[in-house]
């Protein structure tokens, strides 16, 4: 007696109907193929998706099958619509496919447990094929090794992969033979029948022309005509999983992301290391005893299993950021900033409370706060940015801090030209490098010049505005601003005389030398003649220059001079010690600037 079998959509792509048949456990059977599979697969291969075209080269298989096994292959049923083809990830086409099954009162064979329950209840005969997992490794593992971060596997081309670290790698040809397209369909047909078995791997993104898998820690991107001119696989691989001790980070910065940063930007270019200081970061504050969570698509951070990864629901973040709120986390990592709706939903996200931490592709951190700039309120960024965090070459280059004042910005000279200024300031020590504010209409960030060593005509006219103040303070301070306007820093108690009665001797000094003065008394930052600098010794690592005072200074606060202009203050940490990394501002300016130990001064700062 024949035995009717109605194969649903699952058993068909994942091949188990075709294992059945050839290890005997399907024979004098009719399987019967309902339209509406056929139609799902055709559709699904229309719009090139993986998945369409692994179902018809299936049922071609299942074709030579039955001519072997002698069995019966047949098409029933209508065609679907063009709506149940569209809503079959609704359920309508699994419907079709088990009124089939009741009409030739057949057994349904599928790999679905939704829809083997669904027949169940209906009363209809049907067989569970669990999917099997494939214990043999996939065939591009073969083309990693340790050293390997990613590798590019196209059509007619020879196998490419880098190798090294980011920031530091190589691009190298991996393997003697050119790539076929039906080698590299071969290996996106494993790749997809493994998401099916796998708890560990998932498919992120289905497009026309595109797939994104997440497959255990290998994000893999499959790309296909028409999207791409030719068939495409690129699959990376971290090679590295760091800590922040890892990193060259300052105490200042360690003491920044402890205790107050909660609005962190990480940038960089592509392959610079930034997801993997966001996954580091992640596991510190996880560390910490923090509730992280993270924002990803396709999630393929490596964090700590105690860290809860989300994507997009319903395909947008900021439905998921619905969800996020009641889950009350302290920090949140958003892998890759980068659509609008995703700028708005991270400062959504921090005005609400939640610490963020963004990545955003930029090449300098200065381009990934301008991303920011029309996509939310020029005068909220700094509430949703604090530290801005350049990655270069797998370590940490820059960071900039952000404030907002009202002030005159740098370069203007009348006071009512006063209006909010975002000030961009280099985090290690303090420099203002850059302003953003409101010209016009229009949003600018402009670069606040240097000041750096005086010549020629500056020099002599800091000179003569410095020999006219001596009569007032004999150690006044004088700092050109700009063409037209002066900062004197005198002693609190002259600044009276030198203003005057209703600012009259100002106004006649300021007539005299033909430019704005601005008189302020002088801050801890100004050298006093008259203190005295610590002793020091000085030594360099690998990567940090190291100044040692007496243990007595420990956690104290000391300024940095060299030949007796300010750049910096730091804490002075265990042991005595100042560790200044060689890649900071700070550490180029000593390794410039300086000939010699002699070229250096110490001088304590009472906090």
């Amino acid at each position: 007696m024949t035995t009717q079998i109605v194969a649903d959509t699952s058993v068909i792509i994942n091949g188990n109907l075709s294992e059945q048949i050839e290890s005997g456990s399907v024979r004098n059977s009719e399987i019967i193929i309902p339209q509406a599979v056929f139609d799902e697969l055709q559709s699904q291969a229309s719009n090139h998706k993986e998945q369409g075209f692994i179902g018809l080269e299936q049922i071609q298989k299942l074709n030579k099958l039955s001519e072997k096994f002698g069995l019966k292959i047949t098409l029933n049923g209508t065609h679907p619509s063009i709506d149940e083809i569209k809503f079959a990830s609704s359920g309508r086409i699994d419907a079709l496919i088990i009124d089939i099954a009741k009409q030739n009162n057949a057994i349904l064979y599928t790999s679905d447990n939704v829809q083997h329950l669904v027949a169940q209840s209906q009363g209809v005969s049907t067989v569970f094929l669990k999917p099997k997992i494939i214990h043999e490794e996939l065939e591009f593992v073969k083309f990693f090794d340790t050293e390997t971060m990613s590798i590019h596997l196209k059509e007619n081309q020879y196998p490419l992969g880098k190798k090294g670290k980011p920031g530091n790698f190589l691009l190298t040809k991996i393997g003697e033979d050119i790539l076929t397209k039906d080698y590299l369909k071969m290996i996106s047909s494993q790749i997809l029948s493994a998401t099916n078995i796998s708890d560990f791997s998932t498919v992120e993104i289905s497009k026309t022309g595109a797939t994104v898998v997440q497959h255990n820690d290998y994000r893999i991107a499959i790309t296909y005509p028409p999207f791409s001119e030719s068939y495409e696989i690129t699959i990376v691989h971290p090679t590295v999983k760091l800590s922040l001790n890892d990193y060259t980070i300052s105490e200042l910065l360690m003491k920044r992301l402890t205790d107050r940063a909660e609005g962190i930007l990480i940038s960089g270019a592509p392959g610079s290391g930034k997801s993997t200081l966001a996954s580091a970061l992640a596991n510190f504050y996880h560390d910490q005893g923090k509730i992280v969570k993270t924002f990803e698509s396709p999630r393929d951070l490596q964090v700590d299993s105690g860290i809860t990864q989300y994507s997009k629901l319903d395909g947008s973040f900021d439905n998921s950021a619905d969800i996020l709120l009641l889950v009350r986390p302290d920090y949140t990592i958003f892998d890759e900033v980068r659509r609008r709706e995703d700028f708005v939903t991270f400062s959504d996200l921090r005005l609400t409370g939640v610490g963020m931490v963004g990545v955003i592709h930029a090449n300098s951190p200065l381009d990934a706060i301008q991303r920011f700039i029309g996509k939310i309120e020029l005068g909220i960024i700094p509430n949703v940015l604090d530290t801005v965090v350049f990655v270069n070459k797998g370590d940490i280059e820059k960071v900039y801090d952000l404030e907002l004042k009202v002030k005159v910005p740098s370069g203007m000279t009348e006071s009512d030209l006063a209006r909010p200024v975002i000030e961009i300031r280099n985090f290690e020590n303090n420099v203002l490098e850059h302003e953003i504010y409101t010209f016009g209409e229009e949003n600018v960030i402009v670069p606040v010049a240097k000041r750096g060593e005086k010549m020629g005509i500056e020099k002599l006219a800091e000179d003569k505005i410095k020999d006219y103040f001596k009569k007032y303070d004999s150690n006044s301070l004088v700092e050109i601003l700009s063409e037209n306007r002066v900062k004197v820093s005198v002693n609190e108690s002259c600044i009276a005389s030198i203003i005057g009665r209703g600012g009259t001797n100002i106004n006649e000094i300021e007539k005299l030398l033909k430019v704005h003065i601005d008189i302020v008394a002088k801050d801890s930052e100004s050298l006093s003649l008259n203190s005295s600098d610590i002793p020091f010794s000085f030594s360099e690592s690998q990567s940090s220059l190291l100044l040692t005072v007496n243990r007595e200074y420990t956690s104290m606060h000391a300024d940095i001079y060299t030949n007796d202009k300010f750049l910096a203050s730091a804490k002075i940490g265990k042991k005595g010690q100042i560790k200044i990394p060689k890649r900071s501002d700070l550490g180029r300016n000593l390794l410039n600037f300086t000939n010699s130990q002699n070229d250096i001064q110490l001088f304590l700062n009472d906090y």
